[in-house]
């Protein structure tokens, strides 16, 4: 395996985590699944429907998403939005990212 493809690799096993957070960050606004693909994608955090759609059901089962079903429009369509419980993890998530973020940084400036 050359070095780009250990690249894409290993920055895809670096991504995977960050789709759960974005998508609990994004959806403090109510989103149906293709509406939040297109907002992670014009964000730059790439993900595949395939990915997305079971996500997003593990995150309900959890008790992180709720959604409910819009059927105003000739296509009925399941929004998701964030639970309490799912912005009080996604503070605890927040910091995280934030502490870890800094640690690289003090890890990548020599600054051990």
């Amino acid at each position: 395996m050359g070095t780009d493809e250990l690249i894409l690799s290993q920055a895809q096993e670096l991504r995977r985590g960050t789709v759960v957070l974005a998508c609990l960050v994004l959806l403090e606004e109510p989103q149906y699944g293709y509406a939040l693909l297109e907002t992670l994608s014009e964000a730059g955090v790439a993900v595949d429907g395939n990915t997305l759609y079971p996500l997003m059901r593990r995150l309900e089962k959890q008790g992180l998403l709720v959604s409910e079903w819009n059927t105003d429009e000739s296509r009925p369509r399941k929004f998701y939005r964030v639970s309490p419980e799912g912005a009080r993890v996604r503070t605890g998530l927040l910091r995280e990212w934030r502490d870890i973020g800094a640690a690289i940084s003090r890890l990548t400036e020599g600054d051990r």
